[in-house]
């Protein structure tokens, strides 16, 4: 019989029907090769298992014939290929499990290949996005998150812009068409009129809209 873990959804990638007025904008979610390419880094890994078999090649070829070395040596080959089907497979279901909402309220993020959450992200809780392109056109818009607003990284990993721990940066990763997803983003944002109408007293003030820097 067949199964749809997330048959439970009102609108697909969303907890529960939007509200009166509120318009999805654009629905996404990562590109497998871009996730393995930027994410899972996949370039690095191959250079890796690529160096131990030269360096195993030509370690052994001091005492054996060349192509005896190689075979020798081609059990990194092997180890690479597995290494980068297994990548490869979590780059998928990732992909798969993901879907990224943008409406003219708020970002909301499904996201979680065995955990499944979702993080809904309303513009007056971003003071900024920051926009890295990839040659490809895809590339990653990541969210500065305004006040008391935290997450935790490993919980939302690949979901994040690497590196950034402190606080965590909720991003949309490695999407196709990126700069056109933080245009429409940046349109959105700016079309509301002030994040300080909600805001908590004590979190900082600033006015709407988004600037989205390419980095």
């Amino acid at each position: 019989m067949d199964h749809d873990d997330f048959e439970h959804e009102p609108i697909r990638g969303l907890p529960e029907m939007l509200p009166p007025g509120e318009r999805i904008l654009w629905q996404g979610a990562p590109d497998v090769r871009a996730l393995l390419r930027d994410a899972l880094r996949i370039r690095w890994v191959s250079a890796y298992f690529l160096v131990l078999f030269a360096w195993k090649t030509v370690d052994a070829a001091a005492a054996i014939p060349w192509a005896a070395a190689a075979g020798e040596a081609s059990f990194f080959l092997v180890l690479w290929g597995v290494t980068a089907a297994l990548l490869w497979a979590v780059a998928w279901a990732q992909a798969k499990a993901t879907v990224y909402t943008v409406t003219d309220r708020r970002v909301v993020m499904r996201i979680g290949a065995a955990l499944t959450m979702t993080l809904q992200f309303p513009y007056r809780w971003i003071g900024a996005a920051d926009l890295k392109l990839a040659a490809d056109g895809t590339g990653t818009v990541a969210f500065q998150t305004l006040g008391r607003t935290r997450m935790s990284y490993l919980m939302t990993w690949p979901h994040v812009r690497p590196w950034r721990f402190n606080p965590t940066q909720p991003a949309l990763r490695c999407i196709p068409d990126a700069a056109s997803v933080a245009r429409l983003i940046a349109d959105a944002a700016g079309a509301v009129p002030s994040r300080a109408a909600a805001a908590d007293p004590s979190e900082p003030q600033h006015p709407g809209g988004l600037a989205v820097p390419a980095e």
